[in-house]
């Protein structure tokens, strides 16, 4: 390659970007004769635009340039709009207590209202979610070396987690069974259940309350 050569392949043409960016979509066609140093600028300019352009604009912008991304451009830009969404869903929450509407979200993140609920409605079964959720079983051993931690110092309520994490403990189980204790009366040997107080009449049941009114007012 001699030098002329080289000097036009690492000087950029604002012409020739100029040209490219009021296309109304860009396609690799019409990157073609673009050299390394056009495609790098053309590509730092998108980036910039992407910063400062907001709303329906960015939309647009992104819609336009959407043939020539890379893969992991196309990335990182759903990686900012999770983060800021699910950024500000958190703070509109602490503002107003309540799980903001889609509006607010787009005018907190600088998104468009159709991103938002695009976004909302698709990131579940997104490769990049996928990959977040696997990132999050992936401390799952730390944690639980963190809560065995504190239970071997004497944590009863670490000490529990712990149980229930490995199993040793079926919450549900414990919860069922106290449920069911508390669904009847015993008095020396009558039980008086839900299923015996429904097979009573209006009057039996006046009786009832009357007595139990008598020994509360003792």
């Amino acid at each position: 390659m001699n030098t002329e050569n080289a000097l036009s392949n690492s000087t950029p043409s604002q012409e020739k970007i100029n040209r490219v960016l009021k296309l109304q979509k860009i396609t690799l066609a019409d990157i073609e004769d673009l050299n390394d140093a056009e495609r790098n600028y053309l590509g730092e300019i998108s980036t910039e635009m992407l910063v400062y352009l907001k709303d329906e604009e960015r939309d647009n912008f992104i819609d336009k340039i959407a043939q020539v991304l890379p893969p992991s451009t196309n990335d990182q830009i759903w990686e900012h709009n999770h983060f800021a969404i699910g950024r500000a869903i958190t703070k509109l929450i602490g503002q107003y207590g309540a799980m903001p509407p889609k509006f607010m979200i787009a005018r907190e993140t600088g998104l468009s209202r159709q991103t938002v609920a695009k976004h909302l409605t698709e990131y579940k079964t997104h490769p990049q979610y996928l990959a977040e959720i696997e990132q999050f079983k992936f401390m799952t051993p730390e944690i639980l070396a963190g809560v065995c931690k504190l239970a071997s110092k004497g944590d009863v309520k670490a000490a529990r987690l712990y149980f229930e994490m490995v199993g040793a403990i079926n919450k549900q189980q414990h919860n069922t069974v106290i449920n069911e204790q508390n669904n009847y009366i015993q008095i020396n040997n009558t039980i008086l259940s839900q299923e015996n107080l429904k097979q009573l009449s209006k009057e039996q049941l006046n009786q009832i309350e009357h007595i139990i009114s008598g020994i509360g007012g003792k």
